[in-house]
């Protein structure tokens, strides 16, 4: 059985949330949530709330309720959300360009291998 949790408009770059992402793929969910509480990255918080959130469905699921010590990590997807485009005055009046960037977090954990 799988369950989902998906975060989205998250504003940190897709990029540097993936680094932490590859980390927790594959483990499980327990030992994955201890991993992202000592990771010292603003990405990691962000997906350490995500992995909670589907924990707490797979937990809560009416159908078939599963303990959290069988619960692995099958995939942790980061996808990139719309990016807000600002602009910086520059000299002899130019702008330069800021790309505010954000992403969608994708968490599915699993009972099964």
């Amino acid at each position: 059985m799988e369950k989902l949790a998906v975060t989205k408009n998250v504003r940190i770059s897709a990029f540097k949330a993936r680094e932490v992402s590859r980390l927790i793929q594959g483990h499980s969910a327990v030992e994955a949530m201890n991993m992202l509480s000592l990771i010292p990255r603003k990405a990691a918080r962000l997906i350490e709330k995500t992995l909670k959130s589907a924990v707490a469905n797979a937990e809560n699921d009416v159908a078939t309720p599963v303990d959290r010590q069988y619960l692995i990590v099958k995939e942790a997807l980061i996808g990139e959300g719309p990016t807000l485009k600002r602009f910086r005055p520059k000299a002899r009046g130019s702008a330069g360009h800021i790309r505010k960037r954000t992403s969608h977090i994708r968490i599915v954990v699993s009972d099964q291998q």
